[in-house]
């Protein structure tokens, strides 16, 4: 269902701290490496590099987690109001927040992905520790973070049954997608900068389309919530309004929720759009029965 609002109102594996933490009156969240110190770039090659996910359990576990992506541009992490802020908005309604601080991609463009499987990966191969069902596994995204996060909606394997690492025989499929004023294509319509950033500024016409994501939806494209202001400039709400479609088209679930006003960010996180797209997806994710009703 498609919304338009005129007016709203309104280490890999668990430690016995991270076990402890849980039975905590106030869970601290806890920060989880995902390469042991040796992360893909593509192609064969790696760096010596750790890749951090901070994890936010809630007091009171419902069993669903969402990877949360931060915006930045491909350049930088909004790693406060879209990170972290948005872990601690999901655990007061009982979901798992898993901020990703995925690398920057400098013109290597498969690296944010990479990282941003691993986390989906590493959250299903801990779901019995950290108290999550392995079916209701989301990732959020907001700005260059929400193309990250169509990204690895529209870009998944079901992961490697005779892998060695335990974490790589996981799918880091995601099992919905929550998109906030997301950069989507790397077309026309899209964000120049998360664009340059990701691919360089000469990239090649099939790299484009790759990362063109609304160019990758098929029939196995998780089900997704997107909302945008109409009034965004930075990244035209086209991004969502192409997503959405495209998702319907193949008969994949969706919601769109567009908003009247509140520009690039919706008025700095706060206000009646910031509360209008939080109040929907939750009753988005109820309604596709990851989250429990209130």
């Amino acid at each position: 269902m498609r919304i338009t609002l005129s007016i709203v109102f309104g280490l890999l594996f668990l430690t016995s701290d991270i076990a402890r933490a849980q039975g905590d009156k106030d869970v601290k969240p806890v920060k989880v490496g995902l390469w042991n110190q040796r992360a893909p770039v593509g192609d064969g090659k790696f760096q010596e590099i750790e890749v951090w996910v901070t994890v936010h359990h809630a007091k009171k576990p419902n069993g669903a987690a969402i990877v949360i992506c931060p915006g930045g541009g491909y350049g930088g992490l909004v790693t406060g109001a879209e990170g972290h802020g948005i872990a601690q908005w999901l655990n007061r309604h009982g979901i798992a927040g898993v901020v990703l601080e995925y690398r920057m991609p400098k013109g290597r463009s498969m690296v944010p992905l990479l990282d941003a499987q691993r986390a989906i990966r590493t959250v299903r191969a801990n779901t019995k520790a950290w108290n999550i069902d392995a079916n209701r596994v989301g990732i959020m995204g907001f700005s260059a973070g929400g193309h990250l996060a169509s990204t690895a909606g529209t870009h998944f394997d079901a992961g490697s049954a005779t892998a060695v690492d335990l974490v790589e025989r996981q799918s880091c499929r995601p099992d919905f997608m929550v998109l906030v004023y997301p950069v989507i294509t790397m077309g026309a319509k899209g964000h120049g900068g998360s664009r340059n950033n990701l691919l360089g500024k000469d990239a090649d016409a099939k790299l484009v389309e790759m990362f063109s994501n609304e160019k990758q939806v098929n029939a196995k494209t998780p089900p997704a919530f997107l909302a945008h202001a109409k009034d965004d400039g930075p990244v035209p709400p086209e991004n969502s309004r192409m997503f959405y479609d495209a998702l319907r088209n193949h008969k994949v679930p969706a919601d769109y929720l567009e908003l009247p006003s509140g520009g690039h960010g919706l008025n700095g996180y706060k206000g009646p759009m910031w509360d209008a797209w939080q109040t929907r997806s939750l009753t988005w994710l109820a309604e596709m029965k990851f989250v429990p009703k209130p």
